[in-house]
């Protein structure tokens, strides 16, 4: 099931070089990693509380460039996103929640009273 949710980004990192796995296997890696305020799921080992800060990889390492240009204006307490997810069932009744897309929530315009 695919749905789409406000989420606050508190951070974004970009990984990206190549990883020798064994003498002449070298393996390329690029991934962008975002830091998303998700709800903290009950579970079978006890209750929870408030929110925590989960990460999500979403596209390769270029997708970091698309927002370098807030690194020196970041809120303190993260960014308002639209985000794009997908909830896939899996076959031990667990479920995955993968990240589709992203982009920063439009500000909101505040009306003169």
């Amino acid at each position: 099931m695919k749905f789409q949710n406000t989420a606050i980004c508190t951070g974004i990192k970009e990984s990206k070089g190549v990883m020798e796995l064994t003498p002449g296997d070298k393996r390329p890696f690029s991934s962008t990693t975002f830091h998303l305020i998700v709800d903290v799921a009950e579970n079978s080992s006890g209750r929870s509380i408030g929110t925590v800060s989960r990460p999500f990889k979403f596209g390769d390492a270029s997708e970091f460039d698309k927002w370098a240009h807030l690194s020196k204006s970041w809120p303190s307490g993260g960014l308002p996103c639209l985000c794009d997810f997908e909830v896939v069932a899996g076959a031990d009744n667990t479920t995955k929640l993968t990240l589709l897309g992203i982009k920063p929530a439009p500000q909101q315009v505040r009306q003169a009273a």
